[in-house]
């Protein structure tokens, strides 16, 4: 029984871990920008829209506009 229990230990511990890591990067900080200027213009990418306005493409969340990478 001694064995069986040893072999069972063994096999979940090789089993259970794993190699394989997943690395998400994050970026430092996210600026929300709670409301647009006046001059923006709403554009559409691959059927999606975004606002776009100072050089910079922003798209509508909950608590405001965030920078995005088109």
């Amino acid at each position: 029984m001694r064995a069986f229990l040893t072999l069972l230990s063994l096999f979940l511990i090789i089993n259970l871990t794993s190699c394989a890591t997943r690395v998400v990067e994050r970026p430092a900080k996210t600026i929300v920008v709670k409301t647009p200027p006046r001059h923006y213009k709403i554009v559409k990418v691959k059927g999606k829209r975004y606002y776009f306005w100072n050089g910079k493409h922003y798209r509508k969340t909950r608590k405001g506009y965030i920078v995005v990478r088109v």
